[in-house]
């Protein structure tokens, strides 16, 4: 099983050009006001240094009114403030606010698109670490990209603005600079790639002091990191790859100041300092075709042009090209099919029908060996089905197939004798309520958590926590916060509380068939038994598959189905699996042997 997912690269206009049109989808005026914004910000400096300049050392040369000069002052004044205004109003009033927006909204669509996926692309390590990077620069993808596509749009405008101001002066000069320029260029593009190559390699040394940093600060690591002896060994790793940085900028920087001092040098000395000096000096003595406003103006003119191009043509290319291997991903997951097809036809979560598993088989994505081989097990409206078995004999997956979490390698399964796979997703899902055994609590209410919805039933969240045994007294009662990611008073339950606010979950939702990936594992032995008596009552109503390595919850199973190795091996009522003293009965009496 492979990710259907497109493999060509676009080019980096194609990527640059998806992303905008994603983030105009989201937000259209944020894209209009980015590039008005940073015309305001560009031309105006630039129109000014060139044509206002000019207008007053002509007017002063000229010996004319030197209220011209005040009034020009006043209007490149009035120019200038107005252009700063209206980027601050933009900025605080509009620009912070629609950023969030697309933020989100892009966000929203990434979150969509992974929980269409199936499990077996979570499987596949290069797409896993992809769908994080997606995720982790996208804010980064949209700021960086629209601020390079701001100033990119408004270096054009001023660039053509400019260099027209600058061919009525005198065509030469406007030759000159772009001869100067360009000579230099490839240096210019070797500072470019120099400086996207050491990008690139400090984001892969950054992700290893990342991981370390990590371990120090999330829960999960907390407790190990505080009673073992790993500290020295994580600060020494850490350390490590901090210095790998450290000399991977040094390696850079060393030859990107050299280039980049040859290159500023050149069109610095060489442009600005030689030959557009000599040159409007022959113009302003000699031809006497320009004055003073000429000169000043065409040397403004031919810095800012020569910073335009330079900016342009490799500067804003070289951060084009980076940001669009980023967004590269970014398309590339959002494109990604999943291998499991949805079907086409409805069904109701009603009453229990029959389940029949036929021939199935099934390999995880990347193993050469099946996980399953050749299931055959009916299972009859109503009954409580325990599977058994070492771990790895492929239990959880057998149930993660009957909710098509995966899809069968060979073979099939069938509900009231139709195909799972004709029927869609959601709604052969919706006949399922599933507590897994890695379950998760989130931060919102009790109520919340049960239910897995936004209006939780308050009396139905009750009658559900009843039934799982959980008998913890909150001040708030089912409106009572969860976990303290949020809310400082968040109430922390114990393992065992949390599992039986997990297990509520599967007598909430009203639905034919629940199961249950090891429902007692944190659970006492009292706790375990109150369990077992209340989940038969409580799903007298639902056909029950639930997994246990605990066999004492098997006992009042209808029938047992005990796995090794990815078959079955064995199926009965305990009694007749007691009887037969095989797999399930050695199994049974060696627990049993402990509690005696």
């Amino acid at each position: 099983m492979k990710n259907k997912k497109e493999k060509t690269d676009h080019s980096m206009l194609s990527n640059i050009f998806f992303f905008i049109k994603l983030i105009w989808q989201v937000q259209p005026l944020y894209v209009i006001g980015e590039l008005l914004w940073g015309v305001m910000m560009f031309l105006p400096p630039r129109l000014i240094s060139v044509l206002g300049i000019k207008y007053i050392i002509d007017v002063y040369e000229s010996g004319e009114r030197l209220e011209r000069i005040y009034y020009a002052v006043g209007v490149i004044a009035a120019i200038l403030i107005f252009s700063k205004l209206f980027s601050w109003l933009f900025r605080e009033f509009y620009w912070n606010i629609a950023k969030e927006k697309v933020y989100y909204g892009l966000n929203k669509r990434l979150y969509e698109k992974a929980r269409e996926l199936d499990l077996a692309s979570y499987d596949n390590p290069e797409f896993y670490t992809d769908f994080i990077l997606t995720i982790e620069t996208s804010s980064d993808n949209i700021q960086n990209l629209m601020n390079l596509v701001r100033n990119y749009f408004a270096d054009i405008i001023a660039l053509v603005a400019v260099s027209s101001v600058l061919l009525t002066i005198d065509p030469v000069c406007l030759l000159i600079i772009f001869a100067v320029v360009f000579a230099f260029m490839p240096l210019s593009k070797k500072v470019g790639k120099l400086q996207m190559d050491r990008r690139t390699d400090n984001a892969r040394l950054h992700r290893r002091s990342d991981y370390f940093q990590r371990i120090f600060y999330l829960q999960d690591y907390s407790k190990e990191v505080r009673m073992n002896g790993i500290k020295p060994l994580l600060l020494e790793r850490y350390d490590d790859s901090a210095d790998d940085v450290i000399d991977n900028q040094k390696h850079y920087w060393s030859r990107i100041a050299s280039y980049y001092f040859c290159q500023e040098t050149g069109v610095q000395v060489i442009g600005f300092m030689f030959v557009m000096p000599l040159y409007l000096g022959y113009l302003v003595l000699v031809k006497k075709t320009i004055g003073a406003g000429g000169f000043v103006a065409a040397f403004n003119g031919a810095y800012s042009i020569a910073m335009s191009i330079n900016f342009l043509t490799v500067w804003a290319v070289a951060r084009f090209s980076e940001r669009a291997k980023m967004i590269e991903k970014y398309r590339s997951f959002l494109k990604t099919e999943s291998n499991i097809n949805d079907g086409k036809e409805k069904v109701e979560a009603e009453k229990p029908e029959i389940i029949e598993i036929k021939n199935l088989s099934f390999t995880y994505p990347g193993n050469s060996e099946p996980t399953l081989k050749n299931i055959n097990l009916t299972i009859e409206p109503y009954e409580k089905v325990a599977l058994v078995g070492y771990n790895g004999a492929g239990k959880t997956t057998l149930t993660n197939l009957m909710l098509r979490l995966y899809d069968a390698s060979e073979g099939g399964i069938y509900i009231g004798g139709k195909d799972i796979r004709n029927a869609t997703l959601d709604s052969h899902r919706e006949r399922f309520s599933a507590v897994f055994q890695d379950f998760q609590l989130y931060a919102c209410t009790l109520g919340e958590n049960v239910a897995l919805d936004v209006n939780p039933e308050d009396e139905r969240v009750s009658e559900a926590l009843k039934h799982s045994g959980f008998s913890k007294k909150l001040k708030n009662g089912n409106k009572t916060e969860l976990l303290r990611e949020f809310d400082k008073k968040g109430v922390m339950l114990s393992g065992g509380e949390s599992q039986k606010v997990a297990i509520a979950r599967a007598f909430y939702k009203n639905c034919p068939f629940a199961i249950l990936d090891e429902p007692s594992a944190n659970l006492d032995p009292v706790a375990e038994y109150n369990l077992n008596q209340a989940m038969m009552e409580a799903a007298e109503n639902k056909t029950v598959i639930f997994i246990s390595h605990r066999l004492s919850t098997t006992v009042n199973a209808d029938k047992i189905y005990v796995m090794e190795n990815g078959s079955i091996i064995e199926s009965g009522s305990h009694s007749e699996l007691m009887e037969k003293n095989g797999a399930y009965a050695y199994m049974f009496n060696l627990q049993s042997e402990k509690y005696k």
